[in-house]
């Protein structure tokens, strides 16, 4: 697995991916999302009752129902920039040079205009904020009270269906050889491939 500093010769753009641009795309990764949520919610309450969501918020405790918000939406907050952090650090890992930040409106994101990541490092990047904070939102799944499940749930609903873009580059590029190319600015995905 590695970056390129630039294009090595012989290489063609292949496939460009831009949610900004391609809204029909945007729209089904959205729904996507949707679909997603929809299946974990249930799985959620395999474990614990929804209902105990709802006790939480109406037995009279304010100070624990508004910690609980808090956690939540602070949580929320927090994830995106997380989120973005990850792909940073796997980019930097992986051999990028300069890792750049934005928020378009609808997306926040981290790229790398000037790296081209060969196909596994790119799937490794793109689905390493999904793995880590999967993985740490589980771990306090088991650790914390009953009582605090179903918010860390929801955090853990929110990192899995905010990858459904990552999953969908994912899977393009692991359709790919491996000599696949891919740089990505943030916003948009381009795939790159030897003749």
């Amino acid at each position: 697995m590695k970056a390129y500093a630039s294009l090595p010769a012989g290489y063609r753009e292949i496939l460009s991916v831009d949610l900004q641009k391609d809204k029909k795309k945007a729209l089904l990764l959205n729904g996507a999302a949707l679909l997603m949520t929809i299946i974990l919610l249930p799985i959620g309450h395999c474990f614990v009752p929804v209902s105990e969501l709802g006790k939480v918020f109406v037995t009279g405790d304010f100070s624990g129902t508004m910690l609980r918000l808090l956690v939540l939406l602070g949580g929320m907050l927090a994830y995106i920039v997380l989120h973005e952090l990850t792909h940073a650090a796997a980019m930097k890992a992986l051999g990028g040079k300069q890792v750049q930040f934005g928020f378009t409106g609808l997306y926040a994101y981290a790229g790398s205009a000037e790296d081209w990541f060969d196909r596994n490092a790119y799937i490794c990047i793109a689905l390493a904020p999904v793995a880590v904070w999967g993985l740490i939102f589980t771990v306090l799944l088991i650790l914390v009270p009953r009582s605090w499940f179903w918010i860390i749930w929801l955090l853990q609903i929110i990192n899995i269906t905010g990858a459904a873009g990552d999953f969908y580059v994912s899977f393009l590029a692991s359709r790919r050889p491996s000599r696949l190319l891919v740089r990505d600015t943030g916003v948009a995905m381009t795939f790159w491939l030897d003749e």
